[in-house]
């Protein structure tokens, strides 16, 4: 799975503002709907909705390449995570480390992913189950 990149600046402060959030011990995620979904579905050659991803690192977390580092592993646990799961798409996905980000393995980058993920609501298959939780049909009654 191919991850669009979040490249202005003002769509990093908007979802910090305006997102949903959730923070584990290595990451903070903010989730908001991206309300130029449209227009990037059309730009799709697969005419599909897409997430965008923006991946903030201060220099807190360390230099350049403990930075890097922690990137790329948590780029990669998104992947992972997007191959696994379901996730739903038009949304702006900010992730910014935290400073354990740079010494932990990636397994437990991906579960506090999987974790913040699930808490701002992303996946599709809980969402879809939660609607279903309690409704009966005539055939089970």
């Amino acid at each position: 799975m191919k991850l669009f990149p979040i490249k202005e600046n003002y769509l990093f402060q908007k979802a910090y503002k305006n997102g949903t959030r959730a923070t584990s011990r290595a990451l903070s995620v903010y989730v908001m709907r991206d309300r130029n979904a449209v227009l990037i579905k059309k730009a799709n050659p697969q005419g599909d909705y897409l997430n965008r991803i923006g991946i903030s690192a201060s220099k807190k977390i360390g230099g350049a390449v403990q930075r890097n580092r922690a990137k790329r592993v948590v780029r990669e646990a998104y992947r992972q995570i997007g191959k696994e799961r379901t996730l739903k798409k038009g949304y702006l996905v900010v992730i910014a480390l935290r400073v354990p980000a740079t010494v932990l393995k990636m397994q437990e980058v991906k579960r506090d992913l999987h974790y913040c993920l699930k808490r701002c609501g992303m996946y599709l298959e809980e969402t879809a189950a939660s609607e279903n939780k309690g409704v009966t049909t005539d055939n089970e009654a």
